[in-house]
């Protein structure tokens, strides 16, 4: 199953279970800790006192008495002074061991806070990458939907540096699709519907890119028809770029196709793709099932693909990439630097209020 980073009230989540980023002693706090207490009612701080506290790195799980969950676990990071006092290995601890209890306890589903990231002084950034790469490791081998839940924008971070690069990137890339220029050849950007006052349209050609050409009418031109290509039989040196542009194939078996080529099991693919399971069941079982824009993007980062062999998967499906969509531009961005942690596209996609892969 997935993980998610959602923004909302994490004593309003309807889940199996919470995550409480407690201290020392478990008889409530500020911040997370306090408004989980204040949700849960004075019941929830009678349990914790017979638990005696807990250490850092360690988890304890409890009932969730007036909380929309099932329980609470509570577990207690490490307050951060500078890197060098193993606090890593103990953030890393406490993703583990709540993730440990919520499996012990059958639970489906989990929500986590950014442990120590608040008066405990953890980097958010950091805080967020060792919560994204304990979560994913667990869920590599195991059943379950995790969120991270942030409250508000401010409380969440990625790296600076690769926000401005991304910004950047957008801002080069970002095309108004109110604008277009007579001399602009947009090579992802394909509209076959789209023609302007001056009489062009988009042509769709067999490398999936356009061109601006001159619209004729119906009666001379053959749109559907005149841009076909005659495909050739394949090669033994057929690339995966040219066996994408000569499939004809459902996307299920296309699918297939690719994962047997790149090695991988089918677990594998659709976990690395943020995919739950029920998903992957319909594209491999139900015939008339499409999957979304965003799944089959989803698989192309799994599967480690291009740019232009994403490209030519979504095509498989009639979808595209468009300079027009901030979230298109920044799949692309991460598909040119060859960055396929589907958890660091994710975040990027959150902090810029673009719906996350695999969702």
């Amino acid at each position: 199953m997935p993980l998610y980073i959602i923004r909302q009230d994490i004593t309003k989540l309807e889940c199996d279970a919470i995550v409480n980023a407690a201290n020392n002693t478990l008889l409530g706090g500020g911040g997370v800790d306090g408004a989980i207490h204040k949700a849960a009612g004075a019941e929830l701080l009678e349990e914790c006192k017979r638990l005696g506290g807990c250490d850092t790195g360690e988890a304890k799980i409890t009932k969730a008495y007036n909380l929309p969950c099932k329980h609470v676990i509570h577990t207690v990071g490490p307050i951060w002074q500078g890197g060098e006092k193993g606090e890593k290995a103990l953030l890393e601890s406490c993703y583990k061991k709540s993730l440990s209890l919520a499996k012990e306890n059958g639970c489906e589903s989990v929500a986590f806070p950014l442990i120590s990231a608040g008066v405990y002084g953890y980097p958010k950034d950091k805080a967020l990458a060792v919560a994204a790469e304990s979560i994913s490791e667990f869920l590599f081998k195991n059943e379950m939907t995790v969120y991270i839940v942030v409250f508000d924008k401010a409380s969440y971070q990625i790296s600076e540096e690769l926000f401005d690069d991304v910004q950047e990137y957008i801002d080069d890339n970002y095309v108004d699709d109110n604008y277009v220029d007579d001399n602009y050849a947009d090579e992802n950007y394909v509209d076959d519907n789209y023609a302007d006052e001056n009489g062009y349209y988009l042509e769709r050609s067999g490398e999936v890119c356009c061109r601006r050409v001159p619209i004729f009418k119906e009666s001379d031109y053959d749109l559907f028809g005149c841009f076909e290509e005659k495909i050739e039989e394949p090669t033994e040196d057929l690339s995966l770029l040219d066996m994408l542009s000569k499939i004809d194939d459902n996307f299920a078996v296309t699918l297939l196709k690719l994962i047997d080529i790149k090695g991988m099991s089918d677990v594998e693919c659709y976990k690395k793709a943020n995919v739950s399971k029920q998903t992957w069941y319909k594209i491999m079982n139900e015939k008339e099932y499409k999957p979304s824009k965003n799944t089959v993007i989803s698989f192309a980062i799994a599967l480690e693909l291009s740019l232009e062999e994403a490209k030519r998967l979504l095509s498989t499906v009639g979808f595209t990439l468009s300079k027009s969509s901030k979230f298109d531009i920044i799949i692309e961005y991460f598909l040119l630097k060859e960055e396929y942690n589907i958890f660091i596209i994710n975040e990027t996609l959150f902090k810029f209020d673009q719906v996350c892969l695999g969702v």
